[in-house]
């Protein structure tokens, strides 16, 4: 459904550093947020099983929230901090079943694009699972549909990926660390990437 979403609006997604992970690996993959067609590319450019941690909200919306139900994602109330723990224990399942998990580590969406600072919750995530987190920047998704609106403009995402970071090589602080690396990644590829 992400392809045809993505194909009705003349949305392209351009991906680089697929090289840079295991396409059969199982990961806690991070991004920045700053559109909600942000979902869709990101499962049309990332080649994992993959499932997403969303608000519950995006699960209203005709079509689009359909496809979140029926592929087994995990949708959060947010505000309800009982909720998200429960979420995250699902997500932890999901990545003990061999399957990645994608949460926008930013928990809410940027109205220019640019990277605003990470939550803790995937790098406890991480670090409980013992998975790698793999860093993703989302670039051009904020022209598109920006935060708000559903008016949509045709137009390419670019997504990229950087390299793995291993939680088993970090200190007791093990989350900190997973959320310092992969915001500086991810910060790094939009400062990179962004004029091009």
């Amino acid at each position: 459904w992400s392809k045809s979403c993505l194909w009705l609006v003349g949305v392209k997604v351009k991906v680089i550093g697929n090289e840079n992970y295991d396409h059969d690996g199982t990961y806690v993959v991070v991004s920045n947020h700053a559109s909600m067609t942000d979902i869709p590319a990101i499962l049309v450019g990332i080649d994992l099983n993959l499932r997403l941690v969303a608000k519950e909200e995006l699960g209203r919306i005709p079509i689009f929230g359909w496809g979140l139900h029926f592929g087994d994602f995990i949708l959060i109330k947010r505000g309800q901090n009982k909720e998200a723990l429960r979420s995250l224990f699902m997500a932890e399942e999901k990545l003990r079943d061999g399957k990645s998990v994608h949460l926008f580590a930013d928990g809410t969406r940027s109205t220019d694009g640019s990277i605003k600072p990470f939550k803790r919750g995937a790098f406890l995530l991480a670090a409980r699972a013992n998975v790698p987190v793999l860093p993703v920047t989302i670039l051009g998704s904020h022209r598109i549909t920006g935060k708000g609106s559903f008016k949509m403009f045709p137009g390419t995402i670019r997504l990229v990926i950087d390299k793995p970071i291993d939680p088993s090589q970090k200190s007791i602080n093990a989350a900190d660390e997973l959320n310092r690396q992969a915001f500086d990644a991810v910060a790094k590829n939009y400062d990179l990437y962004v004029s091009q």
